[in-house]
């Protein structure tokens, strides 16, 4: 029986994988870390409410067997960038370094499509400042997830954001090829995938968006 760790459980994806994980036999324990908590009283849940931008100092209590990083924001919820840097890359970073330092061998960790340290595209260079640090650590199993725009029902109804996504299901039908990595993807899609990968392995590090959606239907080719 495994002890799972979660960052970003409170979100879209995370929310998804913990509900996945706790009816996974596998796991005897998921350790929550997170501002807020999720409200569940699963007996499998242990639940760390804490400043994830202080998570270094809870070393002692990050212990388990995976880890599972889906800590993330947008432009929108953060427009500061400095704020934003120490969101998508700061606690990836910190979280691999603590499992590291405390043996865990399996790190799991949401990042985006375009990735690329060297990018002039803030967003994107930031993902790729995390991704290359991550990787940095060592860790025997590490697996980046590069989905492409994640599509699913938030709790904030916007109008843009409604457009957006009949907008979406219009592009999807014209990214073709190998332009498909392209179309969105469902955050469930991604938290099967990341399932998976955690009990079976896979063949490449990092997991571009067609791959996770290729895991997800048990579809290796």
């Amino acid at each position: 029986m495994k002890t799972a760790i979660i960052l970003g459980a409170t979100g879209l994806t995370g929310g998804m994988l913990l509900n996945r994980l706790l009816k996974d036999d596998s796991y005897s324990v998921i350790k929550l870390f997170s501002r807020s908590t999720t409200g569940s009283s699963d007996p499998k849940i242990e639940e760390h409410l804490i400043d994830l931008f202080e998570l270094e100092k809870y070393e002692e209590q990050f212990t388990g067997d995976e880890v599972f990083c889906c800590i993330g924001t947008t432009k929108a919820k953060t427009p500061d960038e400095k704020t934003y840097h120490k969101i998508d890359y700061g606690i990836p970073v910190t979280a691999a370094r603590l499992a590291k330092r405390n043996g865990i061998e399996k790190f799991l960790v949401i990042s985006a499509l375009g990735a690329d340290a060297n990018s002039s595209i803030f967003y994107n260079r930031t993902k790729g400042e995390m991704e290359r640090d991550v990787l940095k650590e060592n860790i025997p199993e590490t697996y980046i997830f590069e989905p492409s725009l994640i599509a699913g029902e938030r709790k904030e109804k916007r109008f843009f954001e409604a457009l957006a996504k009949h907008l979406m299901k219009i592009g999807n039908y014209l990214l073709v090829g190998s332009l498909k990595k392209y179309r969105s993807i469902h955050p469930d899609t991604i938290a099967r995938a990341m399932q998976i990968v955690a009990a079976e392995g896979y063949k490449n590090c990092k997991i571009e968006s067609d791959e996770i959606k290729a895991i997800a239907n048990h579809d290796r080719n």
